[in-house]
């Protein structure tokens, strides 16, 4: 699924300092757009730089989807709304309790739920700190 280039981010509010020195978002990144999921990616991780938030993440997503397979095995339907429901409703918090920024699915929902699955997959692959070294490197460079 492919999303036009002029779907704006809400962006991040600034925080204080970040567990690596830097700050967890940038007041300049309100309004941003992004040409693609490429260049997006590495504002959704930065968006998620610290390690609570994407274990959150990957908590709630995979509570969601077995709440929501169990449902659906037993021919409950409704169960469905388990997955964004409890998903959501974990992630959200996280970005503004934890990150103190606003979730990049207020921006750019498609490209936010592509990014959800492959920070997921990432996680469960191992490869957490590749994550918080591209978070880190896109904040370094976009302060």
């Amino acid at each position: 699924m492919t999303q036009t280039p002029t779907t704006r981010t809400t962006g991040a509010q600034p925080a204080g300092a970040h567990a690596t020195g830097a700050p967890a978002a940038a007041a300049a990144d309100e309004g941003r757009t992004f040409a693609s999921y490429e260049e997006f990616w590495p504002f959704y991780v930065a968006m998620h730089s610290r390690a609570a938030t994407r274990w959150i993440h990957l908590t709630g997503t995979l509570t969601g989807l077995a709440v929501t397979v169990y449902g659906l095995a037993r021919g409950r339907r409704r169960y469905a709304a388990a997955l964004p429901l409890i998903g959501y409703g974990t992630a959200w918090p996280a970005h503004f309790l934890i990150e103190k920024n606003n979730p990049a699915t207020f921006g750019n929902p498609a490209w936010s739920l592509r990014g959800d699955a492959q920070m997921i997959r990432m996680m469960l692959a191992g490869r957490d700190r590749e994550l918080a070294e591209t978070a880190a490197k896109w904040l370094a460079e976009n302060r």
